[in-house]
């Protein structure tokens, strides 16, 4: 298949490139601004092909089995060059987008007009080109303040920006499915965590960076507040089956583990596994809880069990213990 993927060199674009590369099968255009991810981050997969976006003549439609990976450097608001990059695509992964609630409340213009903006743009190189699937990285966030699990049929109530942001890509999908019958699938990713997530800000890549420099661990609240923590490995599954499982167009699903786990609870495991590495020692200490976080939040998983034949396989203990490894790897490399 020919893939145009938005967002391409973060933690999550580079790891579905990489299970795509080792497939063997695909031509790959990505498309990022790299404000996040880094060209090197695909340079370790494949030869990459660099082109600047604002020389639109300089990339053609995609062709099939490509050996590269194309990376053209642009970004997800600027419309012309997104409609030219589409050229030829079958599936577009829109990943590019603010993430997490606390950017957004800081700085909730630019939130908007990356997240919506962004979505409509990729939506429209999707529309004007006949792609055969589109898929939405979406999140929880939309749905706000509810009694968990959280599931697809929930009416939503963003508490943050950044969920705002998110519930109007849902909604741009579901207008473009219904009005010009664009493929769109929306996934609604739990907690994502794995080796590669250097870059993250989120609450497992930080811990383990803080783990690994003998800090103090702090925790914002109280640590009775939940998540639904999914492994990279089981993300990436999901998101190849949205892109490519009939009869799904149109369809919004949760993306997580169905498992709910206090941020107390995560700590415990990973102190417990960076004892497991001779990682002892470390403390930790309560801050006070972030404007625009969710008290609770887990996901019932059930509809795409039924609709994508999919569902989360990696453990807790064992997702952690791996991703603990990559950040040892890379601290040893550096």
């Amino acid at each position: 298949m020919r893939w145009l993927i938005t967002g391409g060199c973060g933690f999550i674009g580079k790891s579905l490139i990489k299970k795509l590369m080792l497939d063997g099968k695909h031509s790959i255009r990505v498309l990022d601004n790299l404000s996040v991810g880094k060209m090197d981050s695909l340079a370790d997969i494949a030869e990459v092909i660099s082109y600047q976006g604002d020389n639109l003549n300089a990339f053609e439609p995609m062709l099939d089995n490509m050996p590269s990976i194309e990376l053209i450097v642009a970004d997800v608001r600027d419309s012309d060059v997104l409609i030219n990059a589409a050229q030829n695509a079958e599936i577009i992964v829109h990943l590019a987008a603010n993430t997490g609630v606390e950017p957004s409340v800081k700085k909730p213009r630019l939130d908007c007009e990356i997240n919506v903006l962004g979505t409509f743009n990729s939506l429209e190189a999707a529309r004007m080109h006949k792609c055969k699937r589109y898929v939405f990285a979406s999140s929880g966030a939309p749905l706000g303040e509810v009694e968990p699990p959280i599931h697809e049929e929930m009416a939503p109530h963003p508490v943050s920006p950044y969920g705002a942001s998110k519930l109007a890509g849902e909604g741009y999908c579901s207008a473009y499915f219904r009005t010009y019958g664009v493929e769109t699938v929306a996934l609604r990713f739990g907690n994502v965590y794995g080796p590669g997530s250097g870059h993250k800000e989120s609450v497992v890549a930080k811990f383990i960076k803080q783990i690994l420099d003998r800090e103090e661990l702090v925790i914002y609240g109280d640590g009775s507040q939940t998540r639904d923590f999914i492994y990279i490995d089981d993300l990436i599954g999901a998101i190849i089956k949205a892109a490519t499982q009939p009869d799904v167009g149109g369809e919004v699903f949760q993306i997580a583990t169905n498992k709910e786990t206090t941020v107390q609870e995560l700590l415990n495991v990973l102190l417990t596994v960076s004892a497991n590495s001779d990682i002892k020692g470390i403390s930790s200490s309560y801050s006070r809880a972030r404007q625009g976080d969710v008290m609770r939040n887990y996901s019932d998983t059930s509809k795409a069990g039924k609709l994508l034949a999919w569902q989360a396989e990696t453990d807790l203990e064992k997702g952690l213990s791996q991703t603990l490894e990559w950040f040892q790897k890379e601290n040893q490399a550096h």
